[in-house]
């Protein structure tokens, strides 16, 4: 996985503009000095220790500080240029972006598109880029240099005025080098090197090698194939047409493939995205087909599925240069575009759903990973309260909204989404997994059963759930076993949540009460209060935490026989003690506590 880019801000100022910056890219971080930024989804507490363990890491810095610092910081990871991530430094104020290392490496472009938020011009000094117009060793997304070593010769001869050749592939298009073309044309003297466009194999002495996004490599196979075995495939096929992976834009499908494990190993193996085809749009190259099959057509609902993919993907203008060819449980073909291919504009990427649980809601009690899958998805579907929770991080995005007790609904729409190949995340108050929806997307899949949800991208996101947050604040209520019992019974019966409220009293646990009371639903709390204070001492404590983590906080602790129902709303959770727990004094407050037992081990001295 690419490391997300890391926006590092040293003050509270420089956070504020660094939170633009995150919006509006997405998969950015915003890290901070804990003792200094209120906000951030990494705090660190070095900040030069933590720029050089980015550093090593590979993530793109931008720091939002004196350039001094970033140069002072990551000088003694400093080792080999054409591994270094981009570093680009920012003035506080937003009225400068320089790009300090890795211009080459996406930080040059990195800078542009943050000159551009920030309505600047980039600082950039590589002397390619302000003569020349460009970085010959830092082509556009998808296209490939075969031999790095020999930009630099390449851009060195042309700025010197002496003569490179420009070759490009016949009935290529290559449009981003079309500032070269003057310099490539007033070159004199002998020969000094060429440039190549290509997608062919091979690199001659004294020439750089750029490779085009314009292959298209169609798949296909038996389910459960082995990844090892198409790779291999598709390395022979590759190689044996005198062709280069690298100038492969896409591995492309049909639909009923898109969770085929093989082939996103593949796509991950040559670095470049997957795509998949419904049968209907495969079935519409038919007539282009070098192997149409019957065969195919009865199982798939179209007549060749690695050749139909190539050739639906590099579209009328393309054309197929390898037919299919096969290894025991696997299939590909090739076909050449004369443009480079724009994997967006390719079928359909396969569609992912992030069940993110975000906590109380405040932005320090998300995780990087929540905020990351945030940031990521296109589409967030959930609670209209919860997603304004978000803040700014929801926005740019497509809100899909429900109100409460539509929850399968919303589910559906999440899980819709996804299937139609959107980037979704559903959002949850607290943990996922916690009476929450993460529990509804798996048992809807099972009771549906359905081929296109069965086939996209699902990851459970956890979070701080409510309980963990109640526990924190109070002290450590939860130190040895507990339980968690809601007491609604809009989805259990009255009967059920009886009996386990019996048993957690016997049992002595500590218990967290979900969803003790609502303005119609006011019997329950009384019920479940009377079955505990049977069981236990009227002193035991009881943690009344409301609000957590948002505008309007409030937790206070209470003994359980001064609890009073009356008081306890929906937004409010119940920790009530076991015979173990009790209170000890801190700084004039009394914190909760449930002690484990060291007390009673010996331990070593």
């Amino acid at each position: 996985m690419t490391p997300a880019i890391a926006v590092v801000a040293i003050t509270e100022a420089g956070a504020k503009l660094g939170r633009r910056i995150v919006r509006a890219l997405p998969g950015a971080e915003l890290h901070a000095p804990a003792r200094r930024v209120v906000r951030a989804d990494v705090a660190f507490a070095d900040a030069a220790a933590h720029l050089r363990a980015l550093f090593r890491a590979g993530s793109p810095i931008v720091g939002i500080c004196a350039t001094g610092i970033l140069v002072r910081a990551i000088a003694p990871s400093l080792r080999d240029k054409r591994g270094e991530p981009p570093v680009i430094a920012v003035a506080a104020d937003g009225s400068a972006v320089v790009p300090i290392l890795g211009g080459h490496r996406g930080a040059n472009r990195l800078a542009a598109r943050i000159a551009g938020i920030l309505k600047v011009a980039p600082a950039i000094t590589n002397a390619g880029d302000t003569a020349l117009g460009l970085a010959l060793d830092d082509p556009p997304p998808g296209w490939r240099i075969g031999n790095p070593n020999a930009a630099k010769p390449i851009a060195a001869a042309l700025l010197a005025g002496k003569k490179v050749a420009l070759e490009i592939e016949d009935g290529l298009s290559a449009p981003w080098l079309d500032a070269l073309q003057s310099a490539v044309a007033g070159g004199k003297g002998r020969k000094s090197g060429t440039i190549r466009v290509t997608s062919r194999s091979g690199v001659p002495a004294h020439t750089l090698i750029i490779y085009p996004p314009v292959l298209a490599l169609g798949v296909g196979c038996e389910r459960g194939t082995e990844p090892r075995e198409l790779i291999a495939l598709v390395r022979r096929t590759v190689a044996q047409a005198g062709l280069t992976a690298d100038a492969v834009g896409a591995v492309v499908s049909l639909d009923l493939k898109a969770d085929e494990p093989a082939i996103h190993a593949l796509a991950a193996e040559l670095g470049v995205p997957a795509r998949f085809f419904s049968p209907a749009a495969l079935e519409m190259q038919a007539p282009r087909l070098a192997n149409p099959s019957d065969t195919v057509f009865r199982a798939t609902g179209t007549h060749g599925v690695a050749e139909g993919a190539a050739l639906a993907a590099v579209g009328r203008r393309g054309k197929l240069i390898v037919a299919k060819s096969k290894s025991k449980r696997a299939t590909c073909a090739i076909a050449w575009s004369p443009a480079p291919l724009d994997p967006t504009r390719i079928g359909r990427a396969r569609g992912s759903l992030r069940v993110v649980g975000i906590g109380p809601g405040s932005d320090e009690w998300r995780s990087p990973e929540a905020s990351r899958a945030i940031a990521l998805a296109d589409h967030l579907v959930g609670y209209g309260p919860y997603l304004d929770l978000l803040g700014d991080t929801a926005r740019g995005k497509r809100r899909h909204t429900s109100p409460l007790g539509a929850e399968e609904a919303r589910v559906r729409t999440a899980l819709d989404l996804a299937a139609n190949g959107k980037s979704v995340a559903l959002i949850c108050s607290g943990d996922a997994g916690i009476y929450a929806l993460a529990t509804l997307v798996l048992e809807l899949k099972e009771r549906d059963d359905r081929a296109d949800w069965n086939r996209i991208d699902l990851a459970i996101v956890p979070g701080i759930s409510a309980l963990q947050a109640a526990a924190a604040r109070a002290g450590a209520p939860l130190g040895h076993d507990f339980c968690a019992i809601s007491l609604s019974d809009l989805l259990t019966p009255w009967p059920a949540i009886e009996t386990r409220l019996m048993a957690a009293a016997v049992s002595d646990f500590v218990v967290a009460l979900y969803n003790p009371a609502s303005a119609r639903r006011r019997t329950q709390l009384v019920e479940a209060l009377a079955i505990l204070r049977a069981a236990r001492s009227p002193a035991t404590p009881v943690v009344v935490a409301r609000n957590l983590g948002r505008a309007g906080e409030r937790v206070t602790i209470t003994t359980l026989a001064k609890l009073d129902p009356a008081s306890i709303d929906m937004l409010t959770i119940l920790l009530i003690g076991a015979s173990s727990t009790r209170l000890v004094s801190h700084g004039g407050r009394d914190l909760v506590f449930t002690p484990r037992g060291y007390g009673a081990k010996e331990l070593p001295r």
